[in-house]
């Protein structure tokens, strides 16, 4: 496209004939005759052949000059003024330059925030935010943003978005303060955010893949992405314009307030992340593992804690194998759900496991732990049944003791469902707790089951003051006698999520022991 200077003045000659734009009537020219942006009409050679009343206004009468910068977007230029004018193609290869209104922004400031707001919010980790920082900013404040933010190793991360949405991501190298002063002084800034012109010399010391797609922009600017110097986020948004500004003289409190808001997207996204990875910790630490392998004996689980923040909660067991081929194992209910059970949970589980290499006896373990649990000052208490499972003989024995818990429950292969009576007291309730101890014995294909009341006391879907309770419990159990335990729980899991529906629960927690010899 080239250019060539004709006067933009009543003097140039009415558009007529073949001398006219294809369907360029008298109804069009009365059209472009009342509306405000100034406009030009070029033809196909490039010369200047009608403006509109606005657009002789805007040149007083001087000659202006058409700059194409793309083809799209262009400079008019008038007595050494530049503005910038969108470029739109024509039929018979005419076209025509537009020069917005400066007094009639396109957009609000105030709305393109409020849009902006719900999906800054929503954004979710690192990645996801800078990435819709992006595609906020090239929808409204620039044709190509670039997201920059320090990483590891003297590198910047970055996300990009071009108009209509051209997304990207990778790393590049940071730029030398002395050599990229503008970058520098923006990615140190800790005041409001201020958009600042970046020279076209430090715009091309951005390596390539940055670079380039600034090439042909009016304007390249940055801003920072750090709300507050507390805020633990530094970050750049840089800008590349090629036509008029969106928001006419709002552009720079468009360009501040959405960094600010951008800024700190970022600060809550870095929060959480520390969070999740926190949480993550936790979970790891506190979360059951599969029980171990043992000659003779089988085990399988269920374990389904309450829905909340962690993956977590305050039911648990644990399976700790001896030496001597028998195993330690223990299913607990602390009071209560959420992270403060699960911290609790913790503690116990870690007693217990250090008591249990030094003790045997269930019932001093039961009484030590209580001890713990009073001396610690915690209001909570638990519900634990505990012992030792020893296969013999073609069997499995087992020695359980109770602080409170729901009775264990024989699966026999015959079909009898049998209730091990184990009284005791709460565990962290009273010095003076009392605790009892039962011995039984497993035979081939016998499964006992150890359970939580999240079983028991799960609420029926339709009826939430129908709870699945005991009875309920003994006839699904019964329904799979003579089968292995994973079929048990299996059986049991199914009736028990059928029973709720979509409805919420308590911590579940399931320990099956199996004779498999």
């Amino acid at each position: 496209m080239v250019s060539r200077p004709a006067p933009a003045s009543a003097a140039l000659p009415p558009l007529t004939g073949e001398d006219a734009p294809p369907g360029f009537d008298a109804f069009g020219r009365a059209v472009l005759e009342d509306v405000r942006d100034a406009v030009f009409l070029q033809d196909t050679d490039g010369v200047l052949r009608w403006a509109n009343p606005a657009a002789r206004t805007l040149t007083g009468g001087g000659e202006p000059r058409l700059h194409p910068i793309a083809e799209t977007s262009g400079h008019v230029e008038v007595a050494g003024n530049r503005r910038p004018a969108r470029i739109r193609a024509l039929p018979g290869g005419w076209h025509a330059w537009t020069v917005p209104a400066e007094d009639v922004p396109q957009r609000h400031v105030g709305d393109f925030l409020a849009e902006a707001g719900p999906r800054l919010a929503a954004a979710r980790g690192r990645h996801g935010t800078a990435r819709v920082i992006a595609e906020l900013a090239s929808s409204a404040l620039a044709e190509t943003v670039f997201v920059l933010l320090p990483t590891t190793r003297g590198r910047w991360e970055w996300w990009s978005c071009e108009r209509p949405s051209a997304h990207g991501h990778g790393r590049i190298r940071r730029v030398p303060a002395q050599v990229a002063p503008v970058l520098a002084a923006t990615f140190a800034a800790t005041g409001k955010p201020r958009s600042a012109p970046v020279p076209a010399p430090e715009v091309a010391t951005l390596p390539p893949v940055v670079a380039d797609r600034f090439a042909g922009h009016a304007e390249v600017a940055v801003v920072s992405l750090g709300p507050n110097s507390g805020s633990g986020v530094t970050g750049a948004l840089l800008l590349g314009r090629k036509a008029d500004p969106e928001f006419g003289a709002e552009q720079g409190r468009a360009v501040a307030e959405f960094a600010k808001a951008a800024g700190t997207a970022l600060a809550n996204a870095q929060r959480y992340a520390r969070q999740e990875e926190a949480t993550r910790g936790l979970e790891t630490t506190l979360r059951p593992v599969d029980p171990p392998e043992l000659d003779g004996a089988r085990f399988e689980t269920w374990y389904e804690p309450a829905a909340g923040v962690l993956a977590v909660g305050g039911d648990f067991y644990d399976v700790l194998p001896h030496d001597d081929g028998s195993a330690f194992l223990v299913l607990g209910d602390i009071c209560g759900k959420g992270a403060e059970a699960a911290a609790l949970t913790g503690r116990v589980r870690h007693a217990l496991t250090a008591l249990a290499m030094v003790e045997r006896d269930g019932r001093t373990l039961l009484r030590l732990l209580n001890e713990l649990l009073i001396a610690g000052g915690s209001s909570r208490f638990a519900t634990l049944v505990l012992g030792t499972a020893r296969p013999s003989d073609g069997g499995v024995g087992l020695t359980l003791a109770s602080g409170g818990h729901p009775a264990p429950l024989i699966v026999r292969r015959g079909g009898v469902v049998e209730e091990v009576t184990v009284p005791g007291t709460l565990v962290g309730i009273s010095p003076q707790a009392r605790f009892a101890e039962a011995e039984v014995r497993l035979e081939r294909g016998d499964v006992c089951l150890l359970y939580t009341d999240g079983i028991t006391e799960a609420r029926n879907r339709h009826d939430q003051t129908e709870l699945f309770g005991d009875d309920r419990l003994r006839a699904v159990l019964a329904t799979a006698a003579g089968q292995p335990a994973r079929e048990v729980v299996r059986r049991l899991r199914q009736a028990v999520r059928d029973w709720l529906g979509s409805s919420g629960h308590d911590d579940i927690a399931v320990l099956a022991i199996e004779c498999s010899d």
